[in-house]
């Protein structure tokens, strides 16, 4: 089950009760107290920091139990994750000390002036004369925010954090988190605009569909730097990423497999997008009314495009009733939608990705006899298929080779990179994507992206360290530009 540290802060009447009831208390419910601080004491009353270490679902009982008690008032309850996230979780730091006179002139007045008309003359010298070089904003509106869904973009800031967070940690990359106060696709799109100038990049996160569509394509179309929704696409690599070793394992082949997608939201769309750029040939999106059918009439955007798929079958019916028979399912839709017996009549050595959050569409002890491998969206189970794996490498590729897009051949080759983590040796039915902290991913990632990104005529630049053959490097000569 495990433990976690929580702090409560506790009023007690003297005349009252005695800190010993509260003991008594967190006793019951086999909770230790490991610090104890007197936050004031007086004659009458006193107020304590009381760190408790519980059973993770056990600190409401203990704060239940402490508020019925006659002298006691709970001021405050803090566990862990929001002491982690006082005062916010990312700051800004500089690239070098002002120490004296000298540099502050270089820094800034006088010396900063030349800088700024070298870039007014060229612009493109903002990568490298400024902290666009490895700058991406993240951006969000709060409309679609893990599956608390529409919380605004006050309380979608910690998530932006939390992302800024990993891109720093695992690629080194610099990010600022967006929250914007509006909803209106025409003033996100304008907004972004206006602060581009600043940034190398834009990750678009957690911004509800289809608005998402429609602000990640116009942006891409007007803006020269690289744009990506992570909810989309994030997702979409490391899927086809885990789903690539599972057919290893299981010995089938991408062109033959029958995939089922349910959930076609931004991420089940683009996941199907990808699917269909990585080979599938046999494809069922479903949604809550059934089946997507092939030369079907759709209002919503997305979802005509798929029915004009070629790939995409012409099998009607709910959930239920298009996986019998299926080789793959992947699900980004809510909990408990499948059942053992769904998965019970799916193909030999089926491959399951249910990847709903917090809670899978099936849970592993119902699905896991039927099939031969199982992968979900959660930590705590093998086989996370978690966006960490892809925005991080992602994005320091594209900053380093100045992409000025992200396309689907470089999304491919992030996917492929994933998958090449996980050796021969070490692939197995609970080992199909690699752990996030493996430090190969974000190197291997990386370098894919950029590769793919000069061969598709998207990079600016080309990076030293990327070995090209003499001849290739001279007919790329144009982007090669090292500044």
């Amino acid at each position: 089950m495990g433990f976690e540290s929580v702090i409560l802060r506790l009023e007690i009447q003297h005349d009252k009760t005695s800190f010993e009831k509260v003991v008594t208390v967190i006793t019951q419910y086999r909770g230790d107290i490991v610090a104890m601080d007197v936050v004031r004491s007086g004659v009458h009353s006193s107020v304590r920091d009381i760190d408790v270490q519980l059973e993770r679902d056990g600190y409401e009982g203990v704060v239940e139990a402490l508020k019925s008690l006659d002298g006691i008032q709970v001021i405050h309850v803090s566990d862990r994750t929001f002491l982690a996230h006082l005062g916010g979780k990312i700051s800004i730091q500089p690239s070098m000390l002002i120490r004296n006179r000298d540099d502050l002139s270089r820094v800034y007045t006088p010396g900063v002036a030349k800088v700024c008309r070298a870039i007014a003359d060229d612009p493109r010298k903002a990568h490298s004369l400024t902290l666009k070089r490895n700058t991406v904003a993240v951006v969000t509106d709060g409309t679609a925010v893990l599956g608390l869904g529409d919380i605004g973009p006050e309380a979608a800031a910690p998530v932006m954090e939390g992302k800024a967070m990993l891109f720093k940690q695992l690629a080194d990359v610099d990010a600022f988190p967006i929250c914007l106060d509006t909803r209106d696709t025409e003033e996100i799109i304008r907004t972004v605009k206006a602060i581009s100038p600043i940034f190398g990049g834009i990750n678009l996160e957690d911004i509800s569909s289809p608005r998402c569509f429609e602000i990640e394509q116009r942006l891409q179309e007007e803006l020269d730097i690289p744009v990506f929704h992570d909810d989309q696409h994030g997702t979409a690599i490391v899927v086809v990423a885990g789903l690539m070793n599972a057919l290893k394992v299981a010995g089938k082949r991408m062109e033959d497999v029958r995939v089922v997608v349910n959930g076609i939201g931004a991420a089940g769309v683009a996941i199907c997008k990808m699917l269909l750029a990585a080979g599938v040939k046999r494809l069922n999106p479903v949604d809550r009314f059934g089946a997507i059918l092939r030369g079907g009439v759709y209002e919503h955007p997305m979802w005509q495009w798929l029915a004009d798929q070629p790939q995409v079958e012409d099998r009607p019916g709910l959930l239920s009733e298009v996986i019998a028979g299926a080789d793959v399912f992947i699900g980004v839709s809510r909990a408990g939608v499948l059942s053992a017996a769904d998965v019970q009549s799916m193909a030999e050595d089926a491959i399951v990705f249910a990847m709903a959050n917090p809670e899978p569409e099936i849970t592993p002890e119902e699905a896991l006899p039927h099939v031969r491998i199982f992968a979900t969206g959660r930590s705590d189970y093998p086989n996370q298929i978690n966006n960490v794996l892809v925005f991080p490498g992602m994005f320091r590729g594209a900053l380093d080779c100045r992409a000025n897009t992200i396309n689907e051949q470089m999304k491919l080759a992030a996917a492929g990179a994933i998958a090449e983590v996980v050796s021969e040796s070490e692939l197995s039915e609970l080992y199909i994507v690699p752990s996030i902290f493996n430090e190969q991913v974000v190197a291997k990632v990386r370098e894919a992206v950029i590769r793919a990104a000069i061969q598709t005529g998207a990079a600016r630049r080309i990076p030293p360290d990327i070995g090209l053959p003499v001849s290739e490097e001279d007919e790329l000569a144009p982007v090669a530009w090292r500044m």
